[in-house]
């Protein structure tokens, strides 16, 4: 999502008051290092790898194969060929009472060795099935004889109740493409964008590097392809996120909304009280592994690696890079109300305290009328602030204020129970969902710990929302455990008639710790102000626009038997064609998960076919018929983009690999630089609903997710992202600078609608939905208030916690 940002900023976070800062390790210890980590990774996982890594076998398996080998052995059969007898002959010689135990470790070590062998077998044939790609290059609805034969014989090998992590050991490695077709495809990527002035100077720069540096540069990458673990992923981590020094508030963190149509609860304690023990039932599911591995078609193992982080987990700033501080355990969340910092035990006893226990000290928090110490109102400020000068701050505040620093860095994650109400209203609705998408992709700058992995944001309504640090996972993650959170806390939970978490309260408790900041630094205060002020500029400049597009949705468009998200894609080129009369690169994420500790990957969603779509919907001449057809052109262009990123053969990772290999031996490549000067003018990703299973859509269809949102990537660019809300919904975030006089997110926002229809209307089942929407905007913000008279009694529904 944000990783956009992230993405064009990398290099000049590798400099240094406008000098560039080289990296003096030499590649070939960068590449030892990389994959030193890999296997230190691994190490720290040794007894859960063990567990997890025998799969698809299990320790009753050996216990099995031992029984069968002795039994063998009573019958006076010898199934190892005469290998037990040889590894008698190896054991020390204990006397002859002793005879009967050695033939027991002889069986023992048979069988060990055997069981070995045979999970390493099917470990590596897994892994072969699960590098073969073909089912994801295949047209929709159609499958060959390959890949049903593919389909059947990773149902063999995959074995029943896999374990979070259970397929890791049998991922394959993320390919390095080839750096000729990486070259092409990016020719051609651009080919829209550019003059053919420009395209022609790109078009020399390229074919001079793949004549004098590529080579060398692609023999570095297949090397630590071979030795680590992913051959990108921890440079994207290391130089996109942790050496950035921009701030993290708008530029690296991204949101996520509550239910758009429905409060469970308006007490603001009762609903911190339920969604917190929610999350923290989800970490101990994540914590013995009980959450299933996400499977594409039911069969497809993606990776896992990515979870480890979601909670206990801080980003530590530093002067050149910051580093990320993960703990195993943690018995207390760090609590932000009105200035103030408390420390709440989510334990008691070694057990989870209840939803009711939890909303109780909640409560506590929210009566204390204490007021907040000089300078820890704001002091929160300083994680909004540039990198190097939160570093530097730090030191200071370590020493003056360690054992509240450390509650806070050292928390399951961080929750803010906000004084101000949000989300939809009846009044103003697309007024409100603007202003709850700002407050929580920014807040007011001070009210949010953003170092933290997430930060929980409480309403005094009772609405809630996610505010997510990007470096230590991507969204699919955090929306894993997001929908978790929702189903659970509403249909499991549940809240009583008078809207208070269902149980008791518990008197026993002691009162939340009250944190004390020990702040007398002079040098402390001003940084802090500086802080406020530069948070308070850098949020009030963002502009966010939200709104659900109620018309159609999925259904719609499968109907049509298109990609509902390729179809969005290419509605959204139209829709800034128009808003800025322009091509320009568009960046829209997709996972690399199919493989070993993969992220992301680029899809430049703006491509020739998808231009000439554009050129003809804004040209009178040309009918229906033939803009539909270039339509499907377009659609199917960008699908085959789409599969080509997620198996490994996309353009900006390999390309950012070699910029990276490129510095470590200092070389110097026009091309390479070229290409990381880019700007993402538009930039967008899909937030997916992955457990459709935890929600009930057609008996309460509003209790859907609305999705999240991000900053733009570009001082004069967009930040989109939608989300299909069951299969007639689609809600779109949008944001841009307010600085800029080039964009305007309500502008984009309407032109978006208008492109939805014109597209829709190409085809003959989506020709009303033009005539459906004609009328003033008043009759369409009445149509959305429409939505909103089923909030109320979706409120009562919810009260009575219905199981699905």
């Amino acid at each position: 999502m944000a990783e956009a940002h992230q993405a064009v900023g990398f290099r000049p976070s590798l400099t240094s008051d406008g000098v560039e800062v080289e990296l003096s390790a030499p590649v070939l210890q960068e590449i030892y290092l990389s994959g030193l980590r890999s296997w230190k990774r691994h190490l720290s996982r040794f007894w859960n790898d063990f567990l997890t890594g025998v799969f698809p076998a299990s320790p009753l398996s050996w216990l099995f194969l031992f029984s069968a080998i002795q039994l063998a052995w009573f019958l006076q059969l010898d199934p190892s060929l005469g290998l037990m007898e040889k590894i008698k002959e190896l054991l020390p010689d204990w006397g002859g009472q002793h005879h009967r135990l050695r033939g027991i470790l002889a069986a023992a070590l048979f069988a060990s060795c055997l069981w070995g062998a045979l999970i390493f077998t099917l470990h590596v044939a897994l892994r072969l099935l699960l590098s073969y790609h073909g089912w994801l290059l295949e047209p929709h609805g159609a499958m060959s004889s390959p890949t049903k034969t593919w389909l059947a014989l990773v149902r063999i090998f995959s074995g029943r109740h896999p374990m979070l992590f259970s397929y890791q050991r049998s991922l394959p490695r993320q390919p390095v493409p080839s750096v000729q077709d990486t070259v092409r495809k990016y020719l051609e990527s651009v080919r829209p964008v550019l003059s053919d002035e420009d395209f022609d100077w790109t078009a020399v720069l390229a074919q001079e590097f793949l004549r004098l540096q590529a080579s060398l540069l692609q023999w570095y990458l297949r090397l630590k392809s071979w030795w680590a673990s992913n051959y990108v992923s921890d440079w994207w981590e290391e130089f996109v996120y942790l050496r950035s020094r921009n701030p993290l508030m708008v530029n690296s963190n991204y949101y996520m909304m509550d239910f758009l149509y429905v409060t469970p609860t308006p007490l603001q304690a009762a609903r911190a009280g339920n969604a917190i023990h929610a999350l923290l039932l989800y970490r101990h599911r994540l914590n013995r592994q009980e959450i299933p591995p996400t499977l594409l078609m039911g069969m497809r193992p993606l990776c896992s690696a990515q979870y480890e982080k979601i909670f206990n987990t801080t980003r530590i700033p530093g002067v050149q890079r910051d580093y990320i501080h993960h703990l195993h355990d943690s018995q207390h969340v760090a609590v932000f109300h009105r200035g103030r910092f408390f420390r709440v035990g989510t334990h008691s006893r070694n057990s989870l305290l209840s939803p009711r226990a939890l909303e109780q000290q909640f409560q506590r928090i929210l009566d204390d009328p204490s007021p907040a110490c000089p300078y820890e109102e704001h002091l929160a400020a300083l994680t909004a602030a540039p990198r190097d000068t939160w570093a530097q701050v730090r030191t200071s505040l370590k020493t003056q204020a360690a054992e509240a620093l450390e509650v806070v860095e050292g928390a399951a994650f961080f929750v803010s129970l906000d004084a101000e109400p949000a989300g939809l209203t009846r009044e103003d609705p697309a007024a409100s969902l603007d202003a709850y998408a700002h407050a929580l992709l920014a807040g007011r700058g001070h009210d949010r710990w953003f170092d933290k992995s997430f930060t929980l944001i409480v309403f005094s309504n009772g609405k809630l929302g996610l505010s997510v640090e990007h470096s230590w996972a991507d969204c699919p993650i955090s929306g894993h455990m997001w929908e978790f959170t929702l189903a659970t806390e509403c249909f499991q939970l549940g809240y009583s008639a008078d809207g208070h978490c269902k149980g008791h309260p518990d008197p026993t408790l002691p009162q939340p710790q009250r944190l004390q900041w020990d702040l007398p630094d002079q040098q402390i205060h001003s940084s802090i102000s500086v802080a406020l002020r530069g948070a308070k500029i850098l949020s009030e400049n963002v502009d966010c626009h939200v709104f659900p597009f109620s018309l159609f949705g999925k259904s719609f468009i499968r109907r049509c038997h298109l990609s509902s998200d390729s179809f969005i894609q290419i509605a959204l080129q139209l829709a800034h064609f128009r808003d800025r009369g322009q091509f320009c690169l568009t960046y829209e994420s997709a996972m690399t998960r199919l493989f070993l500790e993969g992220r992301t990957e680029t899809v430049r969603s703006c491509t020739r076919e998808a231009c000439s779509f554009v050129r003809a919907m804004e040209d009178k001449e040309k009918t229906d018929p033939q803009c539909l057809a270039l339509f499907r052109v377009a659609v199917d262009k960008h699908q085959a983009l789409l599969k080509a990123a997620m198996s490994g053969q996309g353009v900006d990772r390999h390309l950012f690999a070699l910029y990276i290999v490129s510095r470590f031996l200092h070389l110097q490549s026009p091309f390479l630089t070229q290409v990381h000067s880019e700007q993402w003018q538009l930039s967008t990703s899909q937030i997916p609903v992955q457990q459709m299973h935890l929600f009930d859509i057609h008996n309460y269809p509003d209790y859907v997710s609305s999705g999240g949102g991000f900053g733009p990537a570009d001082e004069h660019g967009y930040g989109v992202s939608y989300i299909f809300m069951g299969d007639d919904m689609i809600t779109f975030h949008i944001s841009s600078k307010k600085s800029s006089t080039k964009t305007d997110s309500h502008r984009l926002g309407q032109h978006i609608e208008d492109a939805l229809l014109d597209v829709a209307s190409l085809f003959q089942a989506g020709q009303h939905f033009k005539r459906q929407f004609r009328g003033s905007r008043e009759e369409d913000s009445r149509r959305r208030c429409g939505f909103l008279s089923r909030q109320t009694g979706a409120s009562k529904t919810s009260m009575t916690s219905p199981e699905i």
